[in-house]
């Protein structure tokens, strides 16, 4: 596990950010409740530092404080902050204005949030060059090479568009353009990749550490994937209820991780070979404290494995653990032998069934735009058994949500298209289907704020779907509301609050409660775990298991998370612009031989192993539904690319092994082969010639007009 950016700059020099005692509350209801507890850090020149914790944490809170951009009801009750040695607190409003514009940027989550959706990107960069004194048509030529430096290939053509015209991928690019335009000392990135496909998220980072590199720009980065933090990050921080309870080197924190809070974390993640069918994922018990709450003890004392008495009573100090690593615990000798939360047995399940109980068949989509035919789904074809559950991964705008809106009748497929449940062919949309039908197929969204109403108490969400799906009224409801409570593991006691006061873990059980209310053949989950943290994500996961196992439900698990896929997943289907690419077992799939684009999709995956960076990198973006390549609609950007073939002649879905299909013109000994001898490519995009003969050694295709495959020595 090594960082790839360069070490920390010399100690002679002021840190690009120090944080020292730093106490932040917020005033909620007229008293003032603690937020940050006496945080101190420090982040060197051209260092790049991670700061990871649940949400609520804090980790945004110091953020906002290091820009001093608090919300109103924000204050910095006391210590300090220090940004290239000048002190924040002491600056009038325009030094502070004039810090943010010179010395320090933020990207934010979510970048078409950040960006105005009434401006055209041009204007929008444009505008910060314009803060800084550069006149109007210089400042839009700044602009425009900027985002040329960003790698936005026809810069000229995206500064005349509006952030809704432009993908996720490519609205976090301008929002870095913007952020690094002014050349910062430190920029603060939080959660920058969240909601990414893993192609995305590694051009993305990619981009950051050469961007970083090049203007020698120091890092803040914030998030709850610690895979991300293993490449990016030299040193991190786990702060947890406010307080940093360990510090130190990365690579030494994921190798001897000294605070069970640090030891949970890590546990809560599908490591490489995780199966459901193995164990269980293991768990952090409890919830963070209160906001506010006095913690006169040690702040993870409520939910920690090894806490005694003493642990209750005395705030444990940052104990030197090894140079450079320190941890916050009075154990921290003894934090890798804590106690699984979870029994790692896993839940036992029956043989799956032979018929399916869903079936589809020449399942094609096609949208209207702009007197253009849009071909959203082409020719989908899959089977879904009881209680399997069936993975769904492909980059953003291959139609998997499509797919799911399209089965849960949200929007209906073109004519021709065959959707069938337990042989009956489903109607079109859901109003002209049988309510059994309905109450068959339900759908977990990604985002419970918005999927659930905020206006309800979680009472009256749950009750009307137990009303609307089963006729239940009256105490045959509250006894059947009471169950479903339990068996997602929600407090009753909840059960009149509104989502607002809930916490996203505890939404998305709601969401889940609700979708299994008809008890469901079939429950669509779209992303219901991208936004939340590793250790909801994995209680989540186990519940869904359970479920499954308990009601015999299927599920179609669509996520852009690999290792939460192969955890879930009995088989696993690959979607590239509307076609389903792979299909088969989840450890044929994800093992060699693999198609090309799943295997471009699981090197983008990073692991808190930290393996050797081997990572297939795509080139381009994917190609417009409106007019998709000749041939193969993967072949230009695919890094196995052989010639002539791949262009002029469309690849059958075939069964290369027994139930692994995949539409490739390669077999799969041929695949295998390449594979196994040559693990990085390049795509046609790099090279000369499409189809001029590449490396002498490799395998030849047996197709018509074939070349050898182009692969990196």
């Amino acid at each position: 596990m090594t960082a790839t950016s360069p070490s920390p700059a010399s100690v002679e020099t002021a840190p690009a950010l120090e944080l020292r005692d730093l106490e932040v509350s917020y005033r909620v209801r007229g008293i003032w409740r603690e937020v940050l507890r006496g945080v101190t850090l420090s982040i060197g020149q051209n260092e790049a530092y991670g700061l990871v914790g649940e949400s609520g944490c804090g980790k945004s809170t110091a953020a906002f404080a290091a820009l001093r951009y608090l919300p109103r009801n924000g204050r910095v009750m006391s210590g300090s902050i220090r940004i290239d040695g000048e002190d924040l607190l002491s600056l009038s409003e325009d030094d502070v204005r004039k810090m943010r514009v010179d010395k320090v940027s933020m990207v934010y989550q979510n970048p078409t949030a950040a960006l105005n959706p009434s401006i055209r990107i041009g204007d929008q960069v444009a505008e910060v060059f314009t803060l800084v004194g550069v006149p109007g048509k210089d400042a839009h030529e700044r602009a425009q090479e900027m985002l040329a430096q960003v790698q936005i290939s026809d810069p000229a053509s995206v500064m005349r568009r509006y952030p809704h015209q432009l993908s996720g991928g490519m609205n976090q690019r301008v929002v870095i353009a913007m952020a690094l335009a002014t050349q910062p000392s430190l920029l603060i990135l939080d959660e920058p990749t969240t909601g990414l496909d893993a192609t995305v998220e590694g051009e993305v980072l990619d981009l950051i550490t050469g961007l970083r590199e090049e203007f020698k720009t120091s890092l803040l980065f914030i998030t709850h994937n610690l895979g991300i933090i293993t490449k990016m990050c030299e040193r991190m921080g786990v702060l947890y209820a406010g307080r940093l309870v360990e510090e130190g080197p990365v690579e030494e924190i994921f190798k001897r991780p000294s605070h069970p809070y640090t030891v949970g974390l890590l546990r809560c993640i599908p490591r490489a070979g995780a199966r459901k069918d193995r164990e269980k994922l293991d768990t952090i018990p409890g919830f963070l404290p209160q906001l506010g709450a006095e913690l006169p003890g040690c702040v993870f004392t409520d939910r920690c494995g090894l806490a005694q008495e003493v642990c209750r009573q005395q705030e444990p100090p940052f104990h030197r653990v090894t140079e450079g690593h320190c941890s916050r615990c009075h154990f921290y000798d003894k934090a890798q032998t804590v106690p699984r939360a979870t029994d790692p047995v896993p839940v036992a399940r029956e043989a799956l069934p032979d018929d399916p109980v869903l079936r589809a068949e020449h399942v094609q989509k096609t949208f209207q735009q702009e007197g253009n035919a849009i071909r959203a789904l082409a020719d989908v074809e899959f089977t879904l058994r009881e209680g399997e559950t069936l993975g769904l991964v492909g980059e953003s705008g291959s139609g998997k949500t499509t797919l799911a809106r399209l089965l849960i009748g949200l929007s209906s497929p073109d004519e021709g298209s065959v959707v069938e449940l337990d042989g009956d062919q489903l109607a079109p949309t859901v109003r002209k289907r049988k309510r059994d039908q309905v109450r068959a197929l339900q759908i977990v969204f990604q985002n419970p704020d918005s999927a659930l109403n905020r206006r309800f108490s979680i009472h009256r969400i749950i009750g009307r779907a137990l009303t609307m799906l089963k006729g239940e009224k009256g105490e045959e409801r509250e006894e059947h509301l009471r169950q479903l409570a339990h068996s997602v593991r929600f407090d009753v006691r909840l059960i009149g609050a509104r989502p607002s006061q809930l916490s996203g873990g505890l939404k998305q059980r709601v969401a889940i409660a609700r979708a299994f209310a008809g008890d469901p053949r079939i429950v669509v989950c779209d992303e219901p775990t991208s936004a939340l943290d590793v250790s909801v994500q994995a209680a989540i996961l186990n519940l869904l298991v359970e479920l499954q196992a308990e009601k015999k439900v299927a599920y179609l698990f669509i996520s852009h998370d690999l290792g939460v896929v192969r955890y879930l997943s009995d088989r696993i289907a690959v979607l590239y612009l509307g076609r389903v690419m792979e299909l088969g077992p989840a450890d044929k799939v994800f093992d060699s031989p693999q198609h090309p684009y799943t295997e471009a999709l699981g090197s983008a995956v990073r692991t808190i192993e930290g393996e050797e960076d081997l990572r297939i990198r795509l080139t381009g973006e994917v190609p417009s539904a409106a007019s998709p390549p000749s041939g193969c609609v993967f072949h230009t950007r695919c890094p196995r690319y052989i010639g002539d073939v791949c262009k002029t002649q469309v690849p059958e879905f075939k069964e290369v092994e027994p139930g692994h299909f995949w539409r490739c013109h390669y077999s799969a000994e041929e695949l295998r082969e390449i594979q196994r001898t040559r693990p990085t490519a390049r795509s046609p995009a790099d090279t000369t010639a499409a189809g001029s003969a590449a490396a002498p050694d490799g395998p030849t295709h047996s197709g018509d007009g074939a070349g050898s495959p182009r692969i990196e020595e």
